[in-house]
């Protein structure tokens, strides 16, 4: 068995060669595909299994997730039977087009205990029969684990134990609710009432907290519909003025995130007409910060279309504008300036934009921007990850620079923080690839990017695409190019956007 230079274990007392790196190992048994090439380091399997070990080439004894072990007891033996079994359960559920895991998502939650994205849960569970926090508990082999499976609380099954399922349940309940609110809409015929604009606040803030940490795909219809019912009211004749200036705000608000929708969703010519619809509500609202974060808007959906002039344009035209306001807003500006920037290799401009945003960051005052969250609060984690961005964008790479990636990936690292977003991420955790990349470390670049690769296909928008698509190209233009793991990732980030519903990524 021929293997290439690598950072490999010394042999075991058995003689066998074991992985350091970071790489699932295939399955015993599965077919050899060009993801899988012994190289690198990177081992597809153990040469030889040692006695006392089982089918998946682990000690007996040894401890292990329960996870693990629930899948043996089931016959899993290879990610085929594994997908097998995944997909009977999502149809259990009555999920149509379910997100399936990659084979190698599924040998990293086998071989390197790593936790399933959110969206793949609930079909574990339905599969397994156990909770997540019990699957992933660690149960020494030997031991009888006394872990209560989920007999009476399948995720199908109504708690009230009528025989009503819970989901026919949640379906006809949000049909009521949506009736509800058409009654309401439209109840007052005269006028708009307080319980109509309380309604729709209520809304605007779900969705804009939703935005980020949601596929798009769960929030798009809402989004859309509570657009138009905005706009209706708006053409209705029936506001009073007094109310005028709050239902623009909200046009503004909602036409914003339409538009980025559409920018994740890779439109850019729909993304920028909806962009001009927020800036006209944002006019009539006379909001100084959302006519600036419109601004911002379009320079994002100029860089994500790789027109850097542009983006730049917009940028520069939208920090002017923001330029007294006392919230985060004006600093957004100068971050999307300073990529802008990297981009065209202006790396002066990147460094007074970097400075004054540094500098305005100790003075920021939040408003009613920062107060909605979402996409209309710039965080320093945000900060920083844009600040890395730029200097990944110039070719730089560093252990200053390097820490400073590894910062901003642990700035997204809770997903229960209120600034989390799964896009911001996914994109700091590309940024980290680069920087390793360009201080010679592929190993580590290929871990940074590992959980990207790993993302539902829900979650895989326009802007988490270029950025995998960029460290394929550092990859490639490399000087370890031909080692395998380069040849293994950048056939891996090739196969990446294949299918890609859209997801917020700012």
């Amino acid at each position: 068995m021929a293997i290439s230079p690598g950072r490999l274990h010394p042999q075991t007392d058995l003689g066998i060669w074991r992985e350091v790196d970071p790489v699932p190992r295939k399955f015993p048994g599965s077919t050899p595909d060009p993801l899988s090439s012994v190289g690198t380091g990177q081992l597809a399997v153990d040469s030889v299994l040692p006695s006392g070990s089982d089918a998946f080439g682990r000690r007996m004894g040894e401890t292990v997730l329960f996870f693990r072990r629930t899948c043996e007891a089931r016959g899993i033996r290879h990610p085929d039977d594994f997908l097998t079994q995944y997909r009977e359960a999502a149809a259990r559920l009555g999920l149509q087009n379910a997100d399936e895991p990659a084979p190698k998502t599924v040998e990293g939650w086998i071989y390197e205990g790593r936790k399933p994205q959110r969206v793949f849960r609930p079909v574990i569970v339905e599969m397994l029969g156990y909770s997540i926090e019990t699957l992933w508990t660690e149960a020494p082999d030997g031991a009888t684990p006394e872990f209560v499976p989920l007999t009476d609380a399948s995720p199908n099954t109504s708690p009230t134990g009528s025989g009503v399922g819970l989901d026919d349940m949640k379906r006809t309940g949000a049909m009521a609710v949506r009736r509800a609110k058409d009654f309401l809409l439209g109840a007052d015929r005269e006028r708009v009432g307080e319980d109509t604009l309380g309604l729709l606040d209520d809304e605007v803030q779900r969705l804009v907290v939703a935005y980020p940490r949601e596929p798009l795909s769960v929030i798009w219809d809402d989004l859309l519909e509570t657009q138009e019912q905005v706009f209706r009211l708006l053409e209705g004749g029936r506001v009073r003025p007094s109310q005028l200036r709050d239902l623009n705000v909200k046009g503004a608000v909602l036409s914003f995130m339409v538009a980025k929708g559409f920018n994740d969703m890779e439109v850019p010519h729909q993304a920028l007409t909806m962009t001009r619809v927020a800036a006209a509500c944002a006019r009539d609202a006379e909001h100084a910060g959302l006519i600036a974060a419109t601004e911002g808007l379009k320079s994002l959906i100029a860089y994500w279309a790789d027109k850097p002039a542009d983006a730049y344009h917009y940028a520069s035209r939208g920090a002017a504008v923001a330029e007294h306001q006392r919230g985060t807003v004006g600093l957004w500006l100068l971050g999307l300036q300073a990529r802008a920037a990297a981009v065209l290799g202006d790396e002066e401009t990147v460094r007074a934009a970097g400075q004054q945003a540094a500098d305005r960051r100790e003075r920021v005052v939040h408003d009613d921007l920062d107060a909605l969250g979402g996409l209309f609060t710039y965080a320093p984690e945000k900060q920083l990850y844009y600040t890395v961005e730029a200097e990944t964008l110039l070719g730089h790479g560093g252990a200053r620079l390097a820490q400073q990636a590894e910062q901003a990936v642990q700035g997204f690292s809770d997903p229960t923080a209120p600034n989390w977003a799964f896009g911001d991420l996914a994109g700091s955790q590309c940024d980290l690839a680069l920087v390793r990349l360009y201080g010679g470390d592929l190993d580590g670049a290929a871990a940074a990017i590992r959980p990207v690769l790993d993302l539902p296909a829900s979650h895989r928008n326009n802007g988490i695409v270029m950025s995998a698509m960029r460290v394929r190209h550092a990859v490639m233009s490399g000087p370890a190019r031909e080692a395998v793991v380069a040849r293994d990732l950048r056939a891996e980030i090739e196969t990446f956007p294949t299918s890609r519903p859209a997801l917020p990524h700012r």
